[in-house]
């Protein structure tokens, strides 16, 4: 067997660490490279435990310090910092796979550089389809790349169609589920006053603070619509949204003929991480099976639009001009970070991405460049509608 060499972008976040658990079964991978934005101690242990070639943190100050700690551990290990390192490890000719997993759009260049390349994506990073999916794609085309989902949702649509990304015209609707997230029950005259412990308090996902507070507002399924228009290719009208607070079930397809396919596991993410990691075979990944006769009530209901409004902006804007939802991602990151920072109430998240998307220009897209112009430009925006409230 061909040994697989793997690059893992973000591998200090939780999907990283999920990852290289699974890794450490599987021989037949060998970690080429490990990057981090500043968790320099983590990043550490997982250099010493793998021992890739190279590491990359966002700072040099940061590199130099991981750089001194390898070499009093005699690890050759050689670091690196900034951007461009991101994007050096990620296309590497020696790199087989591209583990994905940077949160939000400082993932896109160095995802996209896989896609160039023609490696394999492991794709957990949203933004990299959101921000530029028809780039992305093209990209993807162009270079003969493979793309595997690893959110829990794509993941599981993926396995609904038969481990394809082809949606033919036997399917009627992909019913895209989300738990609902720690606010699902509470009063809406509540929300206001929530802190963010309490939005990143999620009942079943063990997920970062950026993450955990998208599925209280359920922006990460507004990302996920768009994600999957591009991995499935299909308009938004196809998708529909599925309450299901328990997180057994992590997506389904209905068929024409009435039958509908649904993927279960337990809400642990090294199931999709093995899954695509050995694909297209299976492997363990020391994850428990489902008990049936401890499932005694599986739940489904349809969102309150009242209470997740911007799941009606992610239709809006997965049907308009594809620099909105460039603005619409970059305005969730900085209205999340002023509400993790305490400078914003977890109500005036949609309300900021509201304003943003109502004042934002649409710009056309040819290329990388043009992305990261709009994302800034709708970053600097967005900023700006901060400082009026």
């Amino acid at each position: 067997m061909m040994l697989k060499r793997i690059t893992i972008l973000g591998s200090t976040g939780s999907i990283g660490q999920s990852t290289l658990k699974v890794l450490a079964t599987q021989p037949d991978y060998q970690v080429f490279a490990l990057t981090a934005n500043e968790n320099v101690d983590l990043l550490l242990g997982q250099c010493q435990q793998f021992k890739p070639e190279f590491a990359v943190l966002g700072r040099p100050a940061l590199a130099q310090d991981l750089a001194v700690k390898l070499q009093a551990l005699g690890l050759a290990t050689k670091v690196l910092s900034g951007p461009a390192a991101l994007v050096q490890v990620a296309a590497d000719p020696a790199v087989t796979h591209v583990m994905a997993a940077i949160v939000g759009g400082a993932g896109l260049a160095p995802s996209f550089a896989a896609a160039d390349a023609g490696k394999v994506i492991l794709l957990a990073n949203k933004e990299a389809l959101v921000m530029a999916g028809a780039i992305f794609m093209d990209a993807v085309a162009r270079s003969n790349a493979t793309l595997l989902p690893v959110d829990s949702e794509h993941n599981a649509i993926f396995q609904c169609l038969g481990q394809s990304s082809h949606v033919g015209k036997g399917v009627q609707r992909i019913l895209l589920t989300g738990s609902g997230g720690p606010f699902l029950d509470t009063p809406l005259a509540a929300l206001d006053q929530v802190t963010p412990d309490d939005a990143c308090r999620h009942p079943n996902w063990d997920m970062g603070r950026k993450i955990s507070v998208d599925s209280a507002t359920m922006m990460n399924k507004g990302l996920e619509l768009i994600e999957a228009c591009w991995l499935f290719d299909v308009p938004p009208e196809k998708i529909e949204f599925v309450i299901h607070p328990q997180s057994i079930v992590h997506s389904m397809v209905e068929f024409v003929d009435g039958s509908v396919v649904a993927q279960l596991g337990q809400p642990d993410m090294r199931t999709p991480i093995a899954h695509v990691l050995a694909f297209p075979e299976r492997v363990g990944a020391g994850v428990a099976g489902l008990d049936f006769s401890k499932l005694t009530a599986l739940e489904f209901r349809s969102p309150e639009l009242s209470r997740f409004p911007v799941l009606s902006m992610a239709r809006s804007v997965a049907s308009g001009p594809k620099s909105l939802a460039i603005t619409f991602n970059a305005a969730n990151e900085v209205a999340v970070e002023a509400f993790l920072a305490e400078r914003l109430s977890f109500l005036n998240i949609s309300i900021v991405i509201k304003a943003a998307l109502d004042a934002a220009e649409t710009p056309e897209l040819h290329s990388l460049d043009d992305v990261l112009a709009c994302d800034t430009a709708a970053r600097a925006l967005t900023r700006r509608i901060l400082t009026s409230l």
